[in-house]
């Protein structure tokens, strides 16, 4: 497929989403404790009340409101104690006006109860009796049936992380199977002759591979399952011989470097000697990442991406190209960005969506965001910043104290 045309950032989403499409209806299903931090795959729904029994919230009396009305410091109420409520089994007495109970937190509230007194306002009264020293409203004190959710109702939405709370949530509603979205499998290749692992030292002319790690974490980061990585060299016969072997068991396969048009820049052409249709975009308007390719291999039902071989720029469209299609795909929302106020004004390249790091510094009335200059092959460009904002390719730049949004990484 020949280049055509530089593509905006939308624009190469839009194909990127179309050729996912086979993920849609990725999910598989793990047991509640084995879920946290996941994506659920489809709405889940209670099955049940919860609780499926008035529940008392405090150890105390259940009474009936009404017998407590007038009652005070000065002139306590009197009833009578006909029973106790035993924890995890059934009531097989009701209380009528006059009478109370004794109850436990989390006890099932007799039929004719409808409150709960606190035992440290009630102190006992001859053999079977209490005196109690407040009022209770009706309903006070007790959690009602349904009241933390109703059968039917929607309990997780699809799209959300799993946090610690809903896991309980889910243990509470009698889930032993939750449906998460299957996290695709990705491959990840740099490329590069100058490149060795991170455990040897670099000869004169050599350097340690950073996008591989890099790529890696943010990809488990973002959700996606690394199975394996490598360094290739630079000769088109073995990364393309790397990439058929990643096609095989990937959902989606990056190769860092080799995506511009260098004499030793092969990803595109390798793509498409490899894949059906192959590469369907080769540069984006956006910086840094202009050399990004994109492409599908249909038999194999494959995502590939070419990414550049700077770290801060492969990064940065690792996240607004993977990482969004991750969250369209599962209905997960945008994390929320912060608002933050420019330390100093920045340039913007006409006809590009700029991507700028900043650090963050509270300044007790808001966030002061501070832009991190540096080259794009510095990976420390990107310790230094706790997030990024984008300056649209219709704005010529951004002025000192204006308000932009910093999305975290």
């Amino acid at each position: 497929m020949e280049f055509l045309h530089v593509d905006t950032l939308e624009g190469a989403r839009e194909k990127f989403l179309k050729s996912a499409a086979p993920w849609l209806a990725a999910t598989e299903h793990l047991p509640p404790d084995q879920s946290l931090g996941r994506i659920v795959g489809e709405n889940i729904l209670a099955g049940a009340d919860i609780p499926g029994f008035r529940r008392s919230t405090v150890d105390g009396y259940a009474v009936q409101s009404a017998d407590t009305a007038a009652a005070s410091d000065s002139i306590p109420a009197f009833l009578t104690v006909i029973g106790q409520v035993e924890m995890g089994r059934p009531v097989d007495f009701a209380i009528k006006s006059g009478e109370c109970a004794e109850i436990a937190t989390g006890g099932m509230l007799p039929d004719g109860a409808d409150a709960v007194m606190m035992v440290e306002y009630a102190e006992p009264f001859g053999p079977d009796g209490v005196a109690l020293h407040t009022s209770v409203a009706h309903g006070e004190n007790v959690v009602q049936i349904g009241e933390d959710a109703e059968a039917s109702t929607l309990l997780l939405r699809r799209g959300k992380r799993i946090l610690p709370q809903d896991v309980g949530a889910l243990a509470a509603a009698g889930i032993v199977r939750v449906p998460v979205a299957r996290r695709p499998r990705l491959t990840i290749l740099s490329t590069g002759d100058e490149l060795i692992p991170p455990r040897e030292s670099p000869l004169p002319g050599q350097i340690r591979d950073v996008n591989t790690c890099a790529l890696a974490a943010l990809a488990q980061k973002i959700g996606f399952e690394v199975p394996e990585t490598a360094l290739v060299r630079d000769d088109p016969q073995i990364l393309a011989q790397a990439v058929r072997a990643a096609m095989e068991r990937s959902d989606m396969v990056a190769v860092s470097g080799g995506s511009s048009q260098g004499k030793k820049d092969m990803t595109r052409a390798v793509f498409d000697q490899v894949a059906s249709p192959g590469v369907y975009t080769h540069g984006l308007a956006v910086k840094p990442g202009k050399p990004t390719i994109l492409g599908y291999d249909a038999p194999s039902q494959t995502l590939l991406i070419g990414l550049p071989g700077h770290p801060v720029a492969a990064m940065m469209m690792f996240e607004l190209l993977p990482g969004w299609l991750l969250r369209e795909l599962t209905a997960s929302p945008l994390p929320p960005a912060i608002p933050a106020r420019l330390s100093c004004p920045v340039a913007s390249s006409p006809g590009k969506l700029n991507c700028w790091p900043v650090a963050l510094t509270w300044t007790g009335d808001g966030y002061l965001a501070e832009p991190i200059f540096g080259k794009s092959g510095l990976i420390t460009t990107l310790t230094r910043a706790e997030g990024y904002f984008t300056v649209d390719r219709d704005t010529e730049g951004i002025r000192a104290g204006q308000t932009v949004l910093v999305h975290l990484f």
